[in-house]
């Protein structure tokens, strides 16, 4: 099968490969899905330069954790009208080393849930690491109904399926936005109002927004660098639900501050997420899809052979949408 693989931690064009490996097989548990996409997130592009040390002591590994596909095989266990199914794929690279960026993939059944009819499969890329992580960022500490969610950067991979979420369920919306491209998206996904979180009165412009009030929850993609303004904002016993910290790695707590609001931090990521949490994720996702009330941002579409360039736009951090290889 055609797949592209790294042996060695480094520069996405210095250590990528796109060639022929061995075809797998579908063992007990498991479905051998034929990959049509493959989405490149943040998280792969940290595993190809590193972030997980030990990552390769078993030998080559084929990046991605998301994509889409057919089943055309099951394994012991799995029911065989499964073959022919539709499916999008989650946490395919995690703690094990292959990955969706190969035409073929054999994986946990439960991680290739059905991909509705209405959604085409660069859409099921996009779903695995942005979808499921907003939708534990706005529902893993309860109803959001009648709340007001302020989601930091509401329109990248995230914030854009935060936004949506959090508006689908009632929630008032503030996000935020740099732009006015980025600004009209956040719209467009259900905020109710925008502020630009580079302005220098960006926590008076949330009060604002909020009519004065302070907001009930929110989804931040830089918990460190927005840590000072996110508990001047935050209701007392509020929380913010993060997933990301890029500019500030290591974050210092104001401890005194966030106790005397008894402020709850959540930090979230899809792998760790409780099989719980991930089977409501799948069934409101598969309901939003079918019903075709998902909106969804891809940035670029490109071949297997352009792993490399893919990779490399994910490290710039300056897109706002989804980066997806096809296989087919």
């Amino acid at each position: 099968m055609r797949a592209a693989w790294f042996e060695q931690f480094g520069a996405a064009r210095e250590v990528l490969q796109v060639g022929e490996l061995d075809k797998p097989e579908a063992g007990p548990g498991e479905v051998l899905v034929r990959v049509a996409t493959s989405a490149i997130n943040p998280s792969d592009v940290k595993k190809r330069a590193g972030s997980f040390p030990n990552l390769l002591d078993n030998g080559l590994v084929i990046p991605n954790s998301d994509g889409a596909g057919v089943v055309e095989a099951v394994g012991d266990g799995i029911e065989t009208s499964r073959v022919g199914e539709r499916v999008w794929l989650y946490q395919a690279q995690y703690a094990r080393r292959f990955g969706t960026a190969a035409e073929y993939l054999g994986i946990d059944a439960r991680r290739a849930p059905p991909l509705p009819a209405a959604a085409g499969f660069d859409v099921g890329a996009c779903l695995g690491i942005p979808a499921m992580t907003a939708h534990r960022a706005v529902f893993a500490d309860g109803d959001v109904a009648g709340q007001t969610v302020l989601v930091t950067g509401g329109a990248g991979r995230v914030g854009h399926y935060a936004v949506q979420w959090a508006s689908r369920a009632g929630a008032t919306v503030i996000a935020t936005a740099s732009n006015d491209e980025d600004a009209a998206a956040c719209v467009q996904a259900g905020a109710h109002h925008v502020v630009n979180h580079r302005d220098d009165n960006f926590a008076a412009a949330v009060m604002a927004a909020s009519g004065g009030e302070p907001v009930d929850r929110i989804i931040d993609v830089e918990f460190g660098a927005n840590l000072p303004t996110s508990i001047e904002v935050l209701r007392t016993g509020g929380t913010i639900a993060t997933y990301s910290s890029t500019q500030v790695t290591e974050p210092k707590l104001p401890f005194f501050q966030m106790m005397y609001k008894d402020i709850t931090v959540r930090m979230i990521i899809v792998y760790a997420m409780p099989e719980d949490a991930k089977e409501l994720a799948i069934a409101d996702i598969d309901m939003a899809l079918s019903a075709g009330e998902l909106q969804h941002r891809i940035a670029h579409t490109m071949p297997l052979d352009d792993i490399a360039k893919g990779n490399e736009i994910v490290e710039q951090g300056s897109i706002r949408g989804a980066v997806i290889l096809t296989l087919d």
